[in-house]
């Protein structure tokens, strides 16, 4: 697709700089109102001059009213941390379009100008668009389009004011309505996407009215605002359906580690890192978007990408040979990337970055056929689909046409002095006369270099040593300690000193350097003309090369978890619709402690769907809880995880709340961040979804946590979702215990006296059923660990008085007493049911009636006065009276 050329500036427009557009840090202009686009024949469109200022639509009046830019960055930071693509070097334009309706539908439309990708989406939201703003986060725009009538103030939608909310930092811009066009969409997919694709492209989308229309607004703006175009079916277009991938929201990303260390951004302590073994650029992107949107689809691609990785760790000399191969690959994506979007216009620059451009084409093209040869023995359905597709008989065409223009030995070069000469002579010659005449100028300047050292010697009695680097061209190296007793020549100029040697150069030398530079550029452009058309040969295979690329990706991505099975003894998970884990392990921990590591086992189903993990502090209840969310997204990209034996059911959802961190941007304390994060998560958790809940309500008063930890726990038991809720909250064990669905559970703890009279306590690290049994565990680990032992016994006297005040409280209390009531009269109505079918006489009975009327009244007057009794409240026959009644 092309896109206009710049249309000249009209005369009072210079109000206008704040409007430019920052897409492939190129200044653009605006975009006119009352353009006609007329299409391009390869598919773009041509834009007149730009009209007279007050119908621009970007203009500087309609810019500071309607486009939201805020300046906060840590959020930003924290997006690209998750983002799909990384984004903190990608250039993203993401188009948003919503029906109105009580269930709104949102398209969306992503377009990655630095990958050359596009993904399409349609999405059924709730009316806090939840969904989408996940998405977007997801992909970490630069840019988010929306139409403009959704902008004004008056009308101001309820979508764009939650994007404003939620995704402070991105600028949001916004793009008139007749842009958003479904017809105009469906004319760029045919022209942009690759002819392969399209039948199914367009099966994808039928019906998917709003993402095509958000398809088309990114591709005008792209094309309205850069100075770019893209090449005629070389765009890989693609709809993801949301119900196909996991939904992990951004505090849950940061929570569990998965991308990023949260202690040390450059740690490689994380999940990410954990299972980043690729040896290519497009393999760790293609890891990281899968960690970030797990699949949720059984037999494609979860069964295939199992089976590919059983068969790797197997077949060790298939594996080592796959790895091998992979090493001589470098960013295929961004390189084929270059050769479709094209700038308008040439440069010297342009012309050099085409040439490394076709260079680094044929290195790829070179080191495919080793990894079809490595693929030779596989015979799972993925690799097997993988080999094909690398064939050397579809990727020999464009080897043919680089090996007829190109000469054989020139490869890519990482000095300057051997890049400059690569570029100069990388086209065969005989192809084009003036280049050959440009060349050897060329040659001959530089040799007129080495001739100029030569003299320089010969005449100064000096050791010259030639150098050169990209800004000095040629320059000369000497010792100083050859000019202790003698001057420097008065020839050398520009002279610098640096430690034991004198950097220089002479009047001849810069001479010659700009003689050979300009025969360098001659040959450069020269050589353009001839790269241009081994380009436009090249442009018609593009489609077949990105799918190489993007299966390589793949193949990198499934070795590394084929390294992480083999060398860290992970299983091969089942899919089914239980969570069972046998010797699970944490595995970041276990990474870390290898030998030390207790590995664990967990169960889960639908009779126990709600688990509460007690325990004592330090005993490992986070561990255990995270463990289970990391092994979930483990399997779930088609990883093996860490454990003995393993299953998994499918989740659509998973959520975590365990941060206790503040937010001084947002002003809000722990205890609010606590609160939005479980607002979030009820109002969007379903039977797909797993939770992970750690130490809820420690942010405020024990009363108020406690009531709100059992009122959300209740919340949470009857969303039938997979609940672990790791708790110091012992109560919450008595009252959800007899819960349908409840299991308590708590991590293992000895204690023990040591001879010195210090306490010891011993962390197992070990799951067991029910609730945990030790009481003032926390003091006891404050002594394990050498607390002062004056500060100790003091705060077991409080934790006593504490005790025997509440436990008074329950014996005096108004519901206290009247269950000791209700107890007592029960029995004694159960009393005189014995006595109405006993056979004592008259005698008997009324002394006994007596007696039992005393003991009556005696108890229920110590009840009332709230006195405190070791009896029971139960009325039995004595036996002595049994005896006497004979």
């Amino acid at each position: 697709m092309e896109s206009p050329t710049d249309p000249s500036r009209p005369s009072g427009s210079s109000s206008r700089s704040s409007t430019t557009l920052r897409l492939l840090k190129t200044p653009v202009n605006s975009i006119s109102r009352a353009s006609s686009l007329t299409p391009h024949p390869t598919g773009g469109s041509s834009v007149p001059p730009r009209p007279s200022t007050s119908t621009s639509q970007f203009s500087s009046t309609s810019s500071s009213r309607q486009r939201r830019h805020t300046s906060t960055t840590s959020g930003r930071k924290s997006r690209s941390a998750s983002s799909i693509w990384g984004s903190d070097s990608h250039e993203i334009i993401c188009a948003v379009s919503e029906a109105r309706g009580v269930s709104p539908t949102v398209g969306l439309a992503f377009v990655n100008i630095t990958t050359n990708e596009a993904v399409l989406s349609q999405i059924c939201d709730s009316q806090f668009y939840v969904k989408t703003c996940h998405k977007i986060q997801m992909y970490d725009p630069s840019t988010i389009l929306i139409i403009n009538t959704a902008c004004a103030p008056n009308t101001k939608s309820t979508l764009l004011s939650i994007i404003e909310e939620e995704l402070r930092g991105t600028t949001i811009e916004p793009l008139d309505r007749k842009y958003w066009s479904e017809n105009a969409g469906l004319d760029f997919i045919q022209s942009l996407a690759f002819r392969e694709d399209l039948e199914a492209i367009k099966v994808a989308i039928k019906g998917n009215f709003y993402a095509t229309c958000c398809f088309a607004a990114a591709i005008k703006y792209i094309e309205l605002s850069c100075r770019v175009s893209i090449v005629s079916h070389s765009l890989r277009v693609r709809y993801q359906p949301s119900e196909d991938t996991m939904m992990i929201d951004i505090s849950t990303i940061h929570s569990l580690e998965l991308i990023q260390n949260l202690q040390n951004a450059k740690s490689k302590d994380c999940l990410f890192g954990l299972l980043n073994e690729t040896l290519t650029p497009m393999g760790s992107r293609m890891l990281r978007s899968n960690i970030l949107q797990p699949s949720c689809q059984v037999d494609n691609p979860l069964m295939l990408r199992y089976d590919a990785v059983d068969e790797l760790t197997v077949k060790e000399d298939m594996f080592f040979e796959i790895r091998k191969a992979l090493k001589g690959f470098v960013d295929v994506e961004k390189l084929l990337t270059m050769l479709v979007i094209v700038p308008h216009q040439s440069f010297i620059h342009t012309a050099v970055q085409t040439i490394n451009n076709i260079l680094g084409v044929k290195a790829f093209i070179t080191a495919i056929p080793s990894l079809y040869e490595a693929l030779g023995t596989a015979r799972t359905d993925l690799l097997s689909r993988i080999r094909e597709i690398c064939r050397p008989e579809l990727t020999q065409p464009v080897a043919d046409l680089i090996a007829a223009a190109i000469n054989e030995d020139v490869t890519a070069m990482k000095s300057p002095l051997d890049m400059r000469n690569q570029r100069t002579y990388a086209v065969k010659s005989g192809v084009h006369g003036l280049l050959d005449v440009a060349r050897q100028t060329y040659k001959e300047a530089t040799e007129d270099v080495h001739r100029h050292l030569e003299e320089l010697s010969r005449d100064h009695d000096i050791s010259p040593v030639l150098k050169f680097d990209s800004y000095r061209q040629y320059w000369i190296r000497l010792r100083q300690s050859d000019f202790e007793d003698r001057d420097v020549p008065d020839i050398l100029i520009n002279r610098v000193r640096k430690n034991a040697w004198i950097e220089c150069q002479t009047l001849a030398l810069v001479q010659l350097n700009h003689r050979i530079t300009d025969s360098h550029n001659e040959a450069i452009m020269l050589s353009d003309k001839v790269m241009q058309e081994l380009l436009d040969a090249i442009r018609v295979h593009v489609p077949g090369l990105f799918r190489a690329c993007e299966s390589i990706a793949l193949l990198d991505m499934i070795a590394a978890f084929g390294q992480c099975a083999t060398t860290r003894e992970y299983v091969r998970p089942e899919i089914g619709n239980s969570l069972a884990l046998k010797g699970a392990r944490h595995p970041i921990c276990e990474r870390a402690n290898p030998e030390r590591f207790v590995p664990n086992d967990v169960f889960a189903n639908d009779q126990h769907r709600f688990q509460i993990i007690t325990g004592c502090n330090m005993s490992g209840k986070s561990t255990y809880i995270r463990m289970i969310s990391l092994l979930q997204v483990m399997a779930q990209i088609g990883c093996f995880v860490p454990a003995q034996y393993a299953a998994f059911p499918i989740i659509q959802q998973l959520f975590v709340r365990m941060s206790t961190d503040d937010s001084i941007e947002a002003n809000m304390s722990t205890f609010s961040l606590e609160m939005r994060e479980m607002a979030f998560i009820l109002g969007n958790i379903n039977e797909r979804s797993l939770t992970i809940i750690d130490e809820l309500g420690r942010g405020t008063s024990t009363r108020d946590g406690l009531a709100i930890a059992l009122a959300i726990s209740e919340a949470l038991i009857q969303s039938n979702s997979l609940v672990w809720f790791a708790t110091h909250f012992q109560q919450l064990t008595k009252v959800l215990g007899s819960r349908p669905g409840v299991l308590n559970l708590h991590l293992a703890t000895e204690t023990h006296d040591v001879d010195d009279g210090n306490l010891k306590m011993t962390m197992l690290y070990k799951i067991t059923s029910g609730p945990v049994q030790k009481e003032n565990y926390g003091l006891n680990l404050a002594r394990a660990i050498g607390f002062p032992e004056r500060f100790i016994e003091v705060a077991e006297d409080v934790s006593m008085s504490l005790a025997k005040t509440i436990d008074e409280k329950k014996q005096s209390s108004q519901s206290r007493k009247l269950l000791r009531r209700r107890k007592l009269i029960l029995n004694l109505h159960d009393t005189l049911l014995q006595l109405r079918e006993s056979d004592m006489d008259d005698a008997a009975l009324g002394s006994y009636l007596k007696r039992l009327q005393d003991e009556f009244v005696a108890r229920m007057d110590e009840i009332e006065r709230g006195g405190q009794t070791d009896r029971e409240e139960i009325i039995e026959i004595p036996d002595d009276e049994d005896e006497s009644s004979e």
